[in-house]
């Protein structure tokens, strides 16, 4: 399929980087779903490819979260992946899974479903201008994307609870301390610190990456059937009418705009 959101930069035969825009803060949507689907086969099918960096175009927005306002029953009708999961888990259990290591270049936000995506590759690295978040219980819905499962592993019990209940924004340097992140980096330098990374691992042995990684996913991922009950619970608890009010306030205020309250959405969940 013809890309729309995702551009692929094939910097060398072990290296790509891809880049993801969609609208003025980076929304996840139905279509960044199929996309998506598209990348990760991309990837599996490389014979060559060794690691693969995920950036943004906006320096603001890497992914904000998923789009409100996407159309429910078109996303409810999607066609499971080859797991057998809905397309948006399959996509992210395929992407923790490929043959490639996998690099998040964190430039400002990335919370909810963004979260989820960068939760989903294998290293992280933020600028310190970045904030994370997972916000959906502040508007009423359970995490749909394996958010419990991942960040519950890389934190903790007590912090992933503290992260998805409070449904607040986590600036880069709390989040590298409590283990979400890998480290944080001057905004100005992520670029250069990521590429040199990714060339160095870029220039070993495929077969070494890849073993080691395989290993090291058999001893640390969820298993798979940890997903679904997840994303089963955020189709039964979005976009019920009880948090109606509360959405209609959010979105008044700037919500999936730039300038509005997308720029400091945990303290506006709590206030609203």
């Amino acid at each position: 399929m013809t890309l729309e959101q995702f551009s692929i930069d094939r910097v060398s035969p072990t290296y790509w980087r891809i880049t993801f825009a969609n609208g003025p803060v980076n929304l996840i949507d139905a279509d960044t779903i199929e996309e998506l689907a598209d990348v990760v086969d991309r990837i599996e099918q490389d014979p060559a490819l060794t690691v693969v960096v995920f950036d943004s175009t906006n320096p603001e927005y890497f992914m904000a979260h998923w789009d409100v306002t996407t159309d429910r029953a078109r996303v409810a009708a999607m066609n499971p992946g080859p797991t057998g999961l809905h397309p948006y888990l399959d996509n992210l259990l395929r992407l923790s899974r490929v043959p490639a290591v996998t690099v998040s270049s964190i430039r400002g936000r990335a919370r909810g479903a963004g979260s989820e995506f960068v939760l989903a590759t294998d290293i992280r690295f933020a600028g310190d201008r970045a904030v994370l978040g997972q916000f959906e219980v502040g508007i009423g819905s359970v995490p749909g994307g394996g958010a419990m499962a991942r960040l519950a592993r890389l934190v903790g019990r007590g912090r992933a609870a503290e992260i998805l209940l409070g449904a607040d924004d986590f600036p880069a340097d709390l989040a590298a301390h409590y283990g979400w992140v890998n480290r944080v980096l001057p905004d100005a330098e992520l670029a250069g610190f990521v590429d040199g990374f990714a060339r160095r691992v870029a220039g070993f042995d495929k077969v070494a990456v890849v073993g080691t990684k395989t290993l090291l996913d058999d001893s640390s991922l969820p298993a798979d059937e940890e997903f679904a009950a997840g994303l089963a619970a955020f189709f039964r608890t979005s976009g019920r009418p009880d948090n109606a009010d509360r959405v209609r306030r959010l979105f008044a205020a700037g919500l999936q705009t730039p300038d509005g309250v997308e720029r400091d959405l945990g303290r506006a969940v709590a206030e609203v």
